[in-house]
């Protein structure tokens, strides 16, 4: 799927926010429980700690303080806000958390609803908030992007254990005027066929319901990951769909103030910039403080450059998010919010 240009309105990145767990486990701590050591995970994901959601925290929380967060730094009232979208693979009930966080928010001019798509479902949410605005129907709207993969992984498994953490981030756009549109072009993609690579299938498990009939228990397994065709397919399929919308768009990669990708291994991010001679200077990088947060990633980074002062207003930015689904896509956006 590719971004229209012939847009009615703009949108326009006013406002971020994240948060994260206080409960911080090391690769030592780690090492405790699966045989690794700091060493061996830092060389091979540039991850040193992750943040886990504990007793008395709650996915919906940090949602709702990174929400919180964005509107007070685009400086809107919460009665403003026409729509809020959530991007999360792992809501705290199955259902959907995007109503509850609209409801602990106060935000009861907006409507509510989550969207599933794993580590690209930040980015699939920002294009879909966007078309909103775009086409008139809302003038507000919060995009968050939060998960809690800490729920579904194997713990003593010493291969995926060390990768996933958790986290939420937030970003407040609104509509303006099409000649002043921050959302320059996108493009989305999907690979069922290649689905297997990286999931949490549900277990096939049922009982007797009445006669000889039965029923499926509702339950899931832990994260299924084949680490090194998900290694390979990010560092062929990104480069390739970042070329095109680059291309598409006349923009060139010298010209790109910053490089902001899934924060899924730092040698992910390495090729990428790589493929573009793209100097570490301009990647985006905070792996080594919070893991993958899945859906979280994109705009956790986001909210920290913005608040340290490196995103300035105007500053042009190339997104990609990648992962389960398969899903991919590219996004290229200017940063129009406060610092």
């Amino acid at each position: 799927m590719t971004g229209n240009s012939k847009t009615l309105f703009g949108v326009s990145l006013v406002g971020s926010g994240s948060a994260t767990p206080a409960q911080r486990i090391t690769n030592d701590q780690l090492a405790a429980r699966v045989d690794t050591n700091d060493e061996w995970v830092k060389t091979r994901t540039g991850i040193k700690e992750r943040r886990i959601i504990g007793e008395g925290d709650s996915l919906s929380k940090l949602c709702v303080e990174a929400a919180k967060a964005a509107m007070e730094m685009a400086g809107w009232g919460i009665d403003t806000v026409d729509m809020i979208v959530v991007a999360t693979s792992t809501p705290d009930d199955l259902f959907g958390i995007a109503p509850k966080i609209q409801s602990q928010l106060g935000a009861r001019n907006a409507v509510a609803f989550d969207l599933t798509a794993a580590c690209s479902g930040f980015l699939f949410a920002l294009v879909t908030g966007a078309q909103y605005l775009q086409n008139g129907t809302f003038r507000r709207a919060i995009v968050i992007g939060a998960d809690q993969l800490s729920s579904w992984m194997d713990w003593d498994d010493r291969s995926s254990c060390v990768l996933f953490g958790d986290g939420a981030g937030a970003v407040a756009i609104e509509l303006t005027s099409n000649d002043q549109n921050a959302l320059i072009g996108f493009k989305m993609k999907s690979d069922g066929s290649r689905g297997e690579c990286l999931s949490v299938p549900q277990k096939k498990e049922f009982v007797n319901l009445v006669g000889s009939f039965k029923n499926q228990i509702g339950r899931f397994s832990n994260i299924q990951m084949n680490g090194q065709e998900v290694y390979k397919f990010a560092v062929r399929e990104v480069p390739l769909l970042l070329k095109d919308v680059l291309g598409k768009h006349g923009i060139t990669a010298e010209s790109l103030d910053w490089l902001l990708l899934h924060q899924a291994n730092q040698r992910i991010l390495n090729a990428v910039a790589d493929r573009f001679s793209i100097p570490e200077s301009k990647v985006l990088s905070n792996l080594k403080n919070y893991g993958n947060t899945s859906a979280g990633t994109i705009p956790i980074m986001l909210d920290e450059a913005v608040r340290d002062g490196r995103i300035q207003p105007g500053d042009l930015i190339a997104s990609s998010g990648f992962g389960a689904g398969l899903s991919w896509g590219v996004a290229l956006f200017r940063w129009h919010g406060k610092t």
